[in-house]
């Protein structure tokens, strides 16, 4: 490719605090506007912060996870800037002195893995939220003062796939945590991306466009796509790129020019006055490193070598915590020793169900046991078809009856009795000469064309070993 995309990105996350950074007011979600503010959050002249906590083990927590180095000496800097959903004209940030710095997260695509660094890992607070109408805009305090985690990636993603991965693996791990919710339809996770081309194998970096307004992750990766499209144009006519702000349109599927980029010197950062440094020691990191629990790498490599699963399996069923968490309990439960059929009715069936209900397999209402009596059932291969099984599976979602139950009511069980099959497979033969007489001239194909005419009358109960067998037995001896 004549160019290269050179990306790095930049996550704001709320952590999940029952108050806000530097007042007590709550931070739940969906309640009436400007319902949950004070004085502090709302930069009421004489009103002083006071710093919560819980914010800064959950932010020691996830720079740990990310491989950062928590910092001993840290502070607060005020980043002014007016806006009208920031009542104070200034947002308590971090600027030259953050939490952590130098971090790093792997990530896995098509086979190979990439290290993508982490700049910082820093802390801040969120400001309101905007709310546009036809004549008018309203704005809501109720975020205003909600701790932010800000996480910023080095330039190492150069491309919109590797963009994507780097999101889904950092939201898996910092779920892992228990700090967020990750919801990024209630805004408790979001994204800006900063691009540029260059010439492939050139050092010097292009002009860069920061990215804003992507609400999913496929929107990021659209979004960068389109960018890449964009400025590829534009350096191929000829022209020059300017820096700058642009919002992704994501009913046109373009991104739109908002303002000229600022810099760090248009926000005027300085300390914050009203929260003074503060010294980070040792023994705090240690106590809260052991809350980290195990992580999606690691129980992915865990996985593998458990339960003899393929490293795809395994990634897919560690992806969110409470999956991972159901998935295993299913494994240990499974009698064999091959433990592929759990694996492949986790990620298949019953994640697709779950998409169409949009919720995790997990919340599906199928108990562990439950799925595994299933699966059993299936793979004994004379009680239940693979097809007749997933019938079985919706039906356990719909009603929270038991797999046999659901066999015995709507009468799925396969049929394996030669006198009941040799009346269907009769019928059959004489519906299908043709295929009949392929067979007989030694196509071998014919036999599956006709074991699956038998199955489809039978609507899926008769066992396809069985009538593989009569079929085969019966045309030869013909």
């Amino acid at each position: 490719m004549k160019y290269e995309a050179v990306i790095g990105l930049e996550v704001h996350l709320h952590l999940n605090t029952k108050t806000k950074a530097f007042c007590g007011c709550s931070t739940e979600f969906g309640n009436a506007p400007n319902s949950q503010v004070c004085p502090v959050c709302l930069g009421f002249p004489g009103s002083l912060p006071v710093y919560n906590q819980t914010v800064l083990d959950y932010a020691i927590k996830v720079a740990l996870a990310l491989n950062c180095k928590v910092q001993e000496y840290t502070k607060f800097d005020r980043k002014n800037y007016f806006y009208p959903d920031l009542p104070k004209n200034y947002q308590v940030s971090q600027y030259d002195l953050p939490l952590s710095i130098r971090g790093f997260l792997d990530i896995e695509l098509g086979g190979k893995f990439k290290r993508i660094g982490i700049t910082r890992v820093h802390m801040e607070e969120d400001a309101g939220k905007l709310i546009h109408q036809e004549d008018i805009s309203l704005v809501d305090f109720n975020r205003t003062g909600i701790p932010l985690l800000e996480i910023v990636s080095e330039p190492d993603i150069n491309s919109p796939e590797e963009a994507y991965e780097y999101l889904a693996t950092l939201k898996s791990t910092i779920q892992y945590l228990d700090v967020s919710d990750c919801d990024m339809e209630k805004g408790s996770l979001r994204c800006d991306a900063n691009i540029s081309l260059r010439l492939a194998g050139a050092k010097t970096l292009g002009v860069k466009t920061e990215l804003k307004n992507m609400n999913s992750f496929k929107g990021v990766k659209d979004a960068l796509s389109y960018e890449i499209k964009r400025q590829t144009e534009v350096l191929d006519s000829g022209g020059k790129l300017t820096q700058d702000t642009r919002l992704w349109d994501a009913k046109a599927q373009e991104t739109v020019a908002m303002r000229t980029k600022e810099g760090a010197k248009d926000y005027r950062y300085f300390p914050e006055p009203d929260l003074p440094p503060f010294i980070i020691k040792e023994d705090k990191v240690a106590e809260i490193k052991k809350t980290i629990p195990e992580l999606p790498k690691e129980k992915m490599q865990r996985f593998i070598k458990d339960y003899g699963l393929s490293e795809y399996d395994a990634k897919a069923l560690v992806a969110s915590k409470k999956g991972a968490l159901f998935a295993e309990e299913c494994l240990k439960r499974f009698s064999d020793k091959n433990k592929k059929p759990v694996a492949n009715w986790i990620i298949g069936p019953l994640a697709a169900l779950a998409g169409s209900r949009a919720c995790e397999t997990s919340e599906l209402g199928i108990f562990p046991e439950s799925l595994v009596e299933l699966i059993e059932l299936v793979e004994k291969k004379q009680i239940i078809s693979n097809l007749s099984g997933k019938v079985v599976l919706e039906e356990m979602v719909n009603t929270a009856k038991t797999a046999q139950t659901i066999i015995t009511e709507k009468s799925l069980a396969q049929i394996s009795d030669s006198g009941s099959l040799n009346s269907v497979i009769e019928e059959v033969i004489r519906e299908n000469t043709k295929s009949v007489t392929d067979f007989k001239s030694g196509k071998a194909n014919a036999l599956m064309f006709l074991v699956g005419q038998v199955m489809r009358k039978s609507s899926g109960k008769a066992n396809p070993k069985v009538v593989q067998e009569l079929m085969r037995e019966r045309l030869e001896s013909a």
